[in-house]
């Protein structure tokens, strides 16, 4: 029965099912030109690599900037302004000597650049939320927290080509770190001389493979291939642009009209469809979709009604039926992936609740009982605007209102203002997406640490913070994971969140393209794309 509802709740959300012929692709009149037009489907929120904290600015900014190392074309980690590396024997202090590069207005590329741009994030001032990431540079944390001067951050210029960088403890994932934009450098003269520099096309300063030529915003963004660009000869694709269409319907038909080339996160009721064409892709991707609860709001404050609404979502109904793209219900924040000495992370932890609608009501009937409340508090789930979103909350939504007897209402908000909503707080319930920067359960766990400002909920434990720490200082890789497994436990008994399910990503692709890469944290990346 419980399946027929929610089927039934699909085919009144249905859309018109779409003619499949595939287009020609955004480019295909310009034969021979190596363009690709693609949809971020919204404006990215900050082109600042120090501000910046989400997948679709991190998109962009992957294509103009570039750090000490970056992904190749396999995937894997290899230096990319970082010419030689010099480890200290105690594994602790790194000296980089840098290539010889130009940023874009055709200034040289100094190591003061990096001191200068990673210190900017640091900088309690600067107000990025992605400083944590520094941390395990010495000095670092205390600086941040305004409990240590920049003089004591282990990040030195010795000279233009030379970068020293002292850390806390040995860091064995350190290159895969310094590849993530919050490492990359920014131009000292052009930051300091244009507090907006990087809020349009014309300001904008990059020393990536690409410069930016064009930014209508909310509308679209355009990059090309820069010629001073040291490895320029790798780069394959001359000029990427990126659509800003949110609406699922639209950027599906202008995919198959040939306006863009690509498209990611296809409108669910076209799924099914699509999996037999030839252009379609689902390919894994390090992150887990959730629900956050503001645990200093009702009915939230009370850990049990946070119990009951993870224990009374059916995920399975949710991933074959509304999301059906190839996620894997989640029981766990960490997903599938991270390979440990005794395997895979998650399958070590197993599941860590069970869907139980009756255990669930039951749940809230204590809850009732402890706080007082004749009826439970009202619950205003959020989400961002997009139409996945949308089937998914108004799934949960009916959910939880047959299988635990609360009404939800529901309220969307543009990407950008959604952002802001959530880090004041302004929210009961809010959907959100995690991916960790690179592929270990550290970055994941990370988002719920009690001073991290990604986290939203106002959930702070002691304990939990505390075995993070540990962990970053442990160099035996079974006793680190052993300590993120005890972190999870921790963070799992509290639940602050609802795990909903573990990511996939689904694409559609112009046949006309090779040589695209798709990292399993990251959107595409196209510098290597090809048009046939």
């Amino acid at each position: 029965m419980k399946k027929l509802i929610y089927s039934l709740i699909m085919v009144l959300t249905v859309v018109p099912f779409l003619a499949a012929c595939g287009g020609e692709g955004a480019s295909g009149d310009g034969e021979g030109k190596q363009e690709i037009t693609v949809n971020a489907m919204s404006e990215p929120p900050s082109m600042d690599p120090a501000l910046a904290t989400d997948t679709t600015s991190g998109w962009v900014l992957d294509h103009l900037f570039e750090g000490l190392y970056r992904k190749n074309k396999n995937g894997e980690i290899e230096p990319a302004l970082a010419e030689k590396t010099e480890v200290s024997e105690d594994n602790t202090t790194y000296t980089f000597t840098l290539k010889d590069a130009e940023w874009s207005n055709g200034d040289p590329i100094t190591a003061g650049d990096f001191e200068y741009a990673w210190k900017r994030v640091l900088n309690p001032e600067t107000g990025s939320s992605f400083a944590f990431y520094m941390y395990y540079i010495s000095g670092a944390e205390a600086y941040n927290k305004g409990d240590g001067p920049v003089e004591d951050v282990g990040i030195t210029a010795v000279d233009d080509k030379t970068l020293k960088v002292e850390l806390n403890a040995p860091t064995g994932f350190i290159e895969k770190l310094l590849s993530f934009w919050t490492f990359y450098p920014v131009n000292q003269s052009v930051v300091e001389g244009d507090e907006n520099w990087s809020a349009e096309a014309d300001s904008i300063v990059s020393n990536g493979a690409y410069e930016m030529t064009s930014w209508k915003h909310d509308n679209e963004l355009t990059i090309e291939k820069r010629a001073s660009y040291w490895d320029e000869d790798s780069i394959n694709m001359e000029k990427i642009t990126w659509k800003m269409v949110n609406d699922a319907t639209t950027y599906y038909q202008m995919y198959k009209s040939g306006e863009l080339d690509m498209i990611h996160t296809l409108p669910i009721d076209v799924i099914s469809s699509e999996k037999e064409s030839d252009d379609f892709k689902i390919t894994p991707y390090f992150g887990t979709y959730m629900y956050m609860f503001n645990v200093d709001k009702e009915p939230f404050t009370n850990e049990k009604v946070r119990k009951a609404f993870a224990m009374a979502i059916d995920r399975e109904s949710i991933t074959e039926d509304i999301s059906q793209a190839g996620e894997t219900p989640a029981y766990g924040f960490v997903p599938e992936g991270v390979d440990t000495p005794n395997g895979d992370f998650r399958e070590q932890s197993g599941e860590y609740f069970e869907e139980d609608f009756d255990k669930a009501k039951q749940l809230i009937e204590e809850a009732k009982k402890e706080e007082g409340w004749s009826e439970l508090p009202s619950v205003e789930l959020m989400y961002n605007t997009s139409d996945n979103h949308k089937k998914i909350a108004e799934g949960v939504q009916e959910m939880l209102k047959q299988n635990l007897g609360v009404n939800v209402t529901l309220n969307n908000q543009e990407w950008k203002t959604y952002l802001d909503t959530t880090k004041q707080g302004n929210f009961q319930m809010a959907r959100m997406g995690w991916i960790g920067v690179y592929v270990d359960p550290t970055p994941i766990l990370e988002y719920y640490l009690g001073d991290s400002p990604n986290n939203r909920t106002n959930w702070v434990n002691e304990e939990y913070d505390s075995l993070i720490a540990e962990s970053k200082m442990v160099q035996d890789e079974e006793k680190r994971m052993e300590l993120l497994h005890k972190a999870e436990d921790v963070l799992m008994e509290d639940m602050p969140f609802m795990p909903v399910y573990h990511y996939s990503q689904n694409f559609l692709t112009s046949e006309a393209y090779k040589g695209i890469v798709y990292p399993v944290n990251r959107y595409p990346d196209l510098r290597y794309a090809e048009k046939k």
